[in-house]
């Protein structure tokens, strides 16, 4: 099992303060038990509020009560779908180089509405998002040189495309990236032998 499902799946040791407990620790008042659950899991990294609401509703927690802890984080700042959106596209992007279909097709697996997800991503702009393309063509190009043209031109378009480039894109970016990469082969001085 994952290590963030484990984390999900446990339960909370104390009331951290927020209500009477019973003799083993546990707190007693349900809004208490929901907030820790939260506050647990916003500890280990971002959450959008739905995947929030999954946690909540797997661990038992009554619709009515997650829906009143889930309006007080957000009302307080600590859960905001908006700079969720913003913080995931600027991170995935930059670590993991994804297109812009990638990027909202993760958003809106976690549980993104809609115009938040257009709206996070729209702030991509077609020359930046050929630019990250770009990149990872070239990377990727330098453990190719050794495969015939069409094989590299399958295999590069497929890698962009599995994150999230159009195939349009995908295509110009390595038809442009491998006409570089002959014209810099092409004018590779070869060594000089005495």
């Amino acid at each position: 099992m994952p290590a963030g499902r484990r984390d999900a799946e446990r339960r909370p040791t104390t009331g951290l303060g927020a209500g009477p407990a019973d003799n083993a620790g546990q707190p007693t008042d349900p809004v208490a038990v929901a907030r820790e659950i939260c506050l647990h899991q916003l500890a280990a990294r971002a959450r959008s509020r739905a995947e929030l609401a999954v946690t909540l509703r797997r661990r038992g927690v009554s619709e009515d009560v997650a829906e009143t802890v889930l309006d007080r984080l957000t009302a307080v700042g600590l859960v905001d779908d908006d700079a969720f959106a913003a913080a995931y596209v600027s991170s995935a992007r930059e670590r993991r180089g994804l297109g812009r279909q990638a990027l909202a097709a993760e958003l809106r697996r976690r549980g993104v509405e809609p115009d938040v997800v257009d709206a996070a991503t729209g702030v991509i702009d077609e020359a930046d998002e050929a630019e990250v393309a770009r990149d990872l063509v070239r990377r990727r190009l330098v453990s190719m040189d050794r495969l015939p043209e069409q094989a590299r031109v399958r295999r590069l378009v497929a890698m962009l495309m599995r994150r999230g480039y159009s195939g349009e894109l995908a295509a110009r970016v390595v038809r442009e990236q491998l006409a570089v990469a002959d014209h810099e082969d092409e004018v590779e001085p070869s060594p000089e032998w005495d």
